[in-house]
């Protein structure tokens, strides 16, 4: 199982030389959808292979391909990372410790949606726009007034913050304030 100290963060380089595998992505995607108690490398790799085919089931050579650099590859180096926790034995595997290291990285985005960075974005520009209309004199926003305009994008976006932090995968923003 993973031998690295769950002491210390992992360094970016380490992360974004996780991230930066297509399939390592696929995997960590998987088993965030699984059930808690992860997968059989075989029902991983089927699932892996299912994404990157967009086939059901997907050709066996191409399960065969995916089973065995999994297997080989990917699921020991994050294990070794403490990503995962892989039972070369078993042939099983599920999230580990540092998976919210990674795995906050990899915001998934569905088709034509927005990320959350897109959404920020969109929402401090709107800002900016209601602001200066109310400091011109628009008719209709500037009878709200600057503070009220200003103060309802700020609860805007400390809504919105608080909410995606509260639906990420496991909270765990929340669990380092809580000691």
């Amino acid at each position: 199982m993973a031998t690295q100290s769950s002491d210390s963060e992992l360094a970016a380089t380490e992360i974004h030389d996780v991230l930066r595998n297509d399939r390592r992505r696929l995997a960590l995607k998987c088993l965030q959808d699984a059930e808690a108690g992860g997968l059989t490398v075989r029902e991983l790799s089927e699932r892996v292979a299912t994404m990157e085919t967009g086939e059901e089931p997907a050709p066996r050579d191409k399960r065969q391909s995916v089973y065995v650099s999994l297997h080989q590859t990917h699921l020991p180096k994050l294990d070794r990372l403490g990503i995962v926790g892989y039972d070369d034995a078993d042939k099983t595997v599920a999230l580990a410790e540092r998976a919210p290291e990674v795995t906050v990285y990899m915001e998934v985005v569905p088709r034509y949606g927005l990320s959350w960075a897109e959404y920020y974005l969109g929402v401090g520009l709107l800002g900016a726009l209601a602001t200066v209309a109310v400091l011109i004199g628009v008719p209709g926003i500037s009878r709200l007034g600057l503070v009220a305009v200003a103060g309802g994008f700020f609860a805007l976006v400390t809504g919105s913050a608080a909410y995606q932090i509260a639906t990420q995968q496991d909270g765990s923003v929340f669990r380092r304030f809580r000691g």
